[in-house]
């Protein structure tokens, strides 16, 4: 009886390992492509050759002289600085840096030889005037640049050597803070009364100009005037604004004041005030004496981008946003 069931036991894992040999079958999974990794550009100029004497400047600020229009979706007015680099005895390389979005307009003397530029910031950063052939190399926080980002003034400059001895082998030999006011900055040595500039008109500043934001400051409130967006406000719509908040509240438990009665919410300044018509993005710009009153009215979409410093009067909500509705 055991002898049976050991027989049989053994012939059914006979059949068991016969079964799985007829059941396999080989399997080699197909070689998996290797993913390929973008790598960021190397931070340097493609087939520099640098002389063998030359200087390094490097020049900029925060910000230089506004411009009436944008060259970036930043929300920022653009602003420029115009170059002029006098160094006919010794070839010279360029740093340029600049926090807000900026147009570096260069020019330079007779026997100049810009020989490379490299231009940062924070914000979009472009150049004009330069001729078409001379190496540049643009690296911004905006652009995500393979160099990093740095600013140019009279101080926070600790980023400029390590990079130009990176760049150029040299440390940067000086530093030419810009005048916000003019915009203008002159790099390298004096240059003579009446003394001619050379520039390029291969790329203007106005050629940076963003064509899908709106003007700047004043520039784009009168825009949005002459097309019927915005109309000047009176001192009807101040006091419609000021009914309109106390209709919507309960009446105060205070004594009226004589000859005046029950003392209303002040009424907004109608200098610099605007009425939304339609659907309306704020120019770039609106701070300090650019600030402006904005009355948007029931049923008007309110308005998109950055007021500044504007007072913003929502007739939807009834509420006052801006830091002059303080």
């Amino acid at each position: 009886m055991k002898s049976w069931i050991a027989t049989s036991l053994l012939l059914l894992f006979a059949a068991d390992d016969s079964s799985r040999e007829q059941a396999t079958f080989e399997f080699e999974p197909p070689a998996q492509e290797q993913a390929s990794v973008e790598r960021p550009p190397p931070c340097a100029f493609d087939n520099l050759e640098l002389p063998e004497f030359m200087a390094v400047y490097a020049a900029g600020g925060y910000t230089g002289r506004e411009l009436p229009f944008q060259i970036d979706q930043s929300g920022h007015q653009a602003t420029q600085f115009d170059v002029a680099v006098n160094s006919p005895g010794q070839p010279v390389a360029l740093m340029l840096g600049a926090y807000e979005p900026t147009v570096w307009n260069l020019g330079w003397s007779q026997g100049t030889e810009i020989v490379a530029v490299v231009v940062s910031g924070y914000h979009r950063q472009a150049i004009a005037g330069l001729e078409p052939d001379v190496p540049v190399l643009n690296s911004s926080y905006d652009n995500q640049g393979s160099c990093g980002y740095f600013y140019v003034g009279k101080d926070r400059n600790a980023a400029l050597n390590p990079l130009s001895r990176k760049l150029f082998n040299q440390p940067v030999d000086l530093v030419f803070p810009g005048d916000r006011d003019t915009g203008r900055i002159l790099v390298g040595e004096a240059l003579d009364a009446g003394a001619e500039l050379i520039t390029s008109t291969a790329q203007t500043p106005e050629s940076f100009r963003d064509p899908d934001a709106p003007l700047a400051g004043q520039a784009g409130i009168d825009q949005a005037l002459a097309r019927g967006v915005l109309r000047e406000a009176t001192s009807a719509d101040a006091d419609a604004w000021v009914d309109a908040l106390i209709a919507s509240r309960p009446e105060p438990d205070i004594p009226p004041v004589a000859g005046e009665g029950i003392p209303r919410p002040p009424t907004p300044r109608v200098h610099r005030a605007y009425v939304v018509l339609e659907a309306f993005t704020y120019p770039s710009g609106l701070y300090g004496a650019n600030s402006a009153t904005f009355f948007v009215p029931a049923g008007v979409p309110r308005p998109e981008g950055n007021p500044g410093h504007s007072a913003v009067h929502d007739f939807n909500t009834l509420t006052c946003d801006g830091a002059l509705c303080r």
